[in-house]
């Protein structure tokens, strides 16, 4: 456990180290600024893996080298101890808590780990509209003045700080918001896991891939940065799944925090599902309202990324019964004797399968996942369980 510890201490190091040093290397080198836009790509991607420790970690570089009252005065915002030191420590407790948490049982770590994700996705969206902004004018900053570095770029002595700004800022923010994307899906997996083993392998996929950036930027700006732009097409590729995953958790992780269950009461006529399997090529995890049509047939009405013109999902037309699961619930196509999963429920409808059963006219409530098996053993044991009406 002390190896992994220290392993996980050296590659925030080895991460703050490159990301403070495209920061500097930024601020100072005036006549490469086609390296300093390479460094500051590294840079961007790496802090949307992991946004606090990236950002803690420039705002540390850029306190320790302002060795004047007068220069500290005019940092930036994520350069105040005020900001970076509880950052950093809060980042290290996630470390000793993910270097701990392999011995311990997951029922025991998942709370801190709906911690990590909440923080991870609250310091992600601060990042993308406060720090973004700063990291890619750096290069702006660092070539106002006399021109030189626009000079040696062919451009004479125009001042093209303006069109830089212009376009570089939103496709900075884009490009972070969509790695941030990829990223917080793997935080969603991770929070979804009920093995530990398999926690502890997403968390390690994670940390390689910000070290990854970390040695590539360090070793030669240029091959950290084609490295950064492979890492954001891929995020690219995958954002619709990354989204829907993100907002899959944390509407799981909002329901839970908030015991909403406990005062939610499922709609008379539409109640917010999710796809549970793909379906007419809707993806899986599609978020929608879920009701009964003209001729009775469940339909899913559903905007893709929440905002675009609503569509609408006929599901087949077949027997559905509510699936009754220890976390969370289901909706399941039923098939003779065979049922898979057709809708996700969040956590709030625990509690209310029956409900759902008149709303919807699904032929019964069954337990499902682990629930299944506790009421299997019973059976085995001798021992009945009372079936409410519906």
């Amino acid at each position: 456990m002390k190896k992994s510890l220290i392993a996980l201490l050296i590659l925030c190091l080895g991460f703050s180290l490159v990301t403070a040093h495209a920061a500097a290397t930024a601020a100072t080198d005036k006549n490469t600024p086609g390296k300093e836009m390479a460094q500051t790509l590294s840079m961007i991607t790496g802090v949307a893996i992991s946004p606090l420790m990236g950002v803690g970690a420039v705002g540390a570089w850029e306190w320790w080298h302002a060795n004047t009252p007068e220069k500290k005065a005019k940092l930036h915002w994520f350069a105040n101890p005020l900001f970076w030191v509880p950052a950093l420590l809060l980042v290290a407790a996630c470390f000793v808590k993910d270097s701990a948490g392999i011995a311990l049982p997951p029922v025991l770590k998942k709370p801190f780990d709906v911690a990590e994700t909440v923080e991870h996705k609250i310091s992600g969206l601060v990042a993308t509209g406060a720090f973004v902004p700063i990291a890619a004018s750096i290069f702006h900053a660092s070539n106002s003045g006399d021109g030189t570095s626009w000079s040696a770029a062919g451009f004479a002595a125009i001042d093209l700080s303006w069109l830089y700004n212009a376009l570089m800022i939103p496709i900075a923010m884009v490009a972070f918001f969509i790695v941030f994307l990829a990223s917080n899906a793997v935080n969603i997996l991770i929070l979804l896991s009920p093995f530990g083993v398999v926690d502890a392998a997403l968390k390690a996929f994670r940390t390689s891939i910000i070290a990854s950036i970390a040695v590539t930027s360090f070793t030669n700006p240029w091959v950290g940065a084609a490295w950064a732009l492979i890492i954001i097409l891929i995020s690219w590729l995958i954002a619709g799944w990354s989204f829907r995953l993100s907002h899959f958790g944390l509407s799981f992780i909002w329901d839970f925090v908030t015991l909403r269950s406990n005062r939610f009461k499922p709609d008379p006529t539409a109640n917010k599902v999710f796809l549970g399997r793909k379906i007419d090529y809707v993806p899986a995890r599609t978020y929608g309202k879920l009701s009964r049509d003209e001729k009775g047939g469940l339909i899913l009405k559903y905007r893709p990324w929440l905002v675009l013109p609503e569509r609408t999902l006929t599901l087949p037309a077949m027997k559905y019964a509510a699936g009754k699961g220890l976390f969370f619930s289901e909706i399941l196509q039923v098939d003779g004797d065979n049922a898979k999963i057709a809708l996700l429920l969040p956590p709030r409808y625990r509690g209310h399968e029956y409900e759902l059963v008149a709303i919807y006219g699904l032929t019964d409530v069954r337990d499902t996942g682990l629930l299944a098996a506790w009421a299997w053993f019973k059976s085995m044991l001798g021992f009945k369980t009372k079936i409410p009406a519906a």
